[in-house]
């Protein structure tokens, strides 16, 4: 358990996923890999034909997601693990799948947030989707509450 990609989106459930982490890490004298997956650009972002405010607003959210991300990962860095932060945009599951094998992950913790079944079967689940192509385990850490 060298690798372990930690999927946050910065909810309630975001300390617990990195505590359940940290203990993983801290026995297996692995690396903390923090991703946040930032919303895609909307399809004119970035085309002249797109609103200035527009373009400037998703940026806007981008930086403040970086800082954020950034932070987290400078709380757990001064526990003595090593931890990157990795902020991408695009569909979570698909980033987090496609950042855990660039990364040659050994463990990916993510949060579910309990949806029941017909929610799911509308909204889906970034962790149920993640599961079925997971190249490592998959902890799926329920939110608190």
């Amino acid at each position: 358990m060298k690798n372990i990609v930690v999927a946050i989106d910065f909810t309630d459930a975001t300390e617990s996923l990195i505590s359940t982490a940290a203990k993983f890490a801290r026995g297996f004298g692995g690396k903390i890999w923090l991703v946040h997956v930032a919303a895609p650009d909307p399809d004119f972002v970035g085309l002249d034909v797109g609103p200035e405010a527009v373009r400037a607003a998703v940026a806007k959210e981008i930086r403040e997601e970086h800082k954020l991300l950034q932070t987290r990962a400078d709380d757990i860095a001064v526990t003595g693990i090593e931890v990157t932060p990795i902020l991408v945009q695009g569909t979570v599951a698909t980033k987090i799948l496609e950042e855990a094998r660039r990364l040659d992950a050994d463990l990916i913790v993510m949060g579910s947030r309990g949806l029941g079944a017909i929610k799911r079967a509308f909204l889906g689940s970034a962790s149920e989707a993640v599961l079925h192509d997971a190249p490592c385990p998959l902890l799926v850490v329920p939110e608190p509450g």
